[in-house]
Formats: C-alpha cells, sequence, structure tokens
C-alpha cells in the first residue's frame, strides 16, 4: 500500500468537492492537522473514518485503497466485512483505554497516599515510610507503563508477548 500515492488521491477527493482541509476535518471530527499528514502520507486514517470519506467523496473503498479511481463499486458483503473489522478495532481500542485508565487510576491513588504520608509527618516512622516509599515507586511504575501503552512501541511488545505465549496472530502464521 503506497499511503503517499493514498494521501495524493485524498487531497484530490477533497479538492473535487471544494473543502479545504478545515472544512473537511470539521465535518469528520477531526484536527486539520489530522487531515494534513493524511494527505502528505505521513499517516493513514482509521477503518471507520477511510469509511466516513469513501461516502462523503462517493468512491469505493478499494479505490481509496489503492489510490486510483477504478470503475467498479464495492459490494455491499464487503463493505460489512470492513465495518466490522472497524467495529473490532474500535472495541480493541476502548478496551486498551480502559485498561490504561486503571492504571492512571492506581498510580494517583498511589500519589495521593505519599503525599499524605509527607503532608502528615508521618514519612520517618517506620510503617509509613515503606508504604510511603512503595506508593511513590507504583505511581512512578503506573506512569512508565503508561508511557509505554501510549508509545509505538506498545504494538511491538504485544506481538512479543503473542510470540512467548504461543499465540498465533495475523501477523506471524
Amino acid at each position: 500500500m503506497d499511503i503517499v500515492k493514498i494521501g495524493s488521491f485524498l487531497r484530490e477527493l477533497r479538492k473535487e468537492k471544494n473543502l479545504t482541509q478545515e472544512q473537511l476535518a470539521e465535518k469528520i471530527n477531526v484536527a486539520r492537522r489530522t487531515v494534513s499528514r493524511w494527505e502528505t502520507g505521513s499517516n493513514m486514517p482509521d477503518l471507520d473514518i477511510l469509511l466516513e470519506l469513501s461516502e462523503l467523496y462517493e468512491v469505493g473503498l478499494r479505490e481509496i485503497l489503492t489510490g486510483e479511481r477504478k470503475s467498479e463499486q464495492m459490494n455491499q458483503e464487503l463493505k460489512e466485512t470492513v465495518l466490522q473489522v472497524a467495529d473490532y478495532s474500535n472495541e480493541e481500542k476502548a478496551r486498551l483505554l480502559r485498561r490504561i485508565h486503571w492504571v492512571f487510576v492506581v498510580g494517583l491513588l498511589s500519589f495521593v497516599i505519599h503525599l499524605a504520608i509527607v503532608a502528615l509527618g508521618l514519612d520517618g516512622t517506620a510503617p509509613y515510610e515503606g508504604i510511603s516509599s512503595f506508593a511513590i515507586g507504583l505511581a512512578f511504575g503506573t506512569i512508565i507503563i503508561g508511557v509505554i501503552f501510549t508509545g509505538k512501541y506498545a504494538a511491538a511488545i504485544r506481538k512479543f508477548k503473542m510470540r512467548l505465549l504461543g499465540i498465533k496472530t495475523e501477523n506471524n502464521r
């Protein structure tokens, strides 16, 4: 897939509809900068947005993905399959966001416990000193986990985990 070619095609389609990047961004609820990234080929839209663009521009999804016009239209079965894949992708993202949310909640609570112990001046006494150290360590650990989960290495870590567990995915069959 040539994302630069696709980006150029998306720019051409937008201009045919006499839309600015800003207008398109407002229509599909994304940032103008996101539209710019698509059109320069530095990034690709998610599947659900590709479908929305397909309908807006009145072209088939295949045309967008190949970056050129074709005479054939996408059949309903293919469209339903792509919608199912998009729904699954969105569910996976939502599940990951919920996990990240709880990781950060634990980190925040740990930090609050540390601050409370320090504010009460109990950080010098035996049991509270350990609890405070553990809490700040846990808070710091959740920040690291959050950065990893939201960074570009999350997919690589997931692949490695799947390989360790012996689970086959689409990419390593």
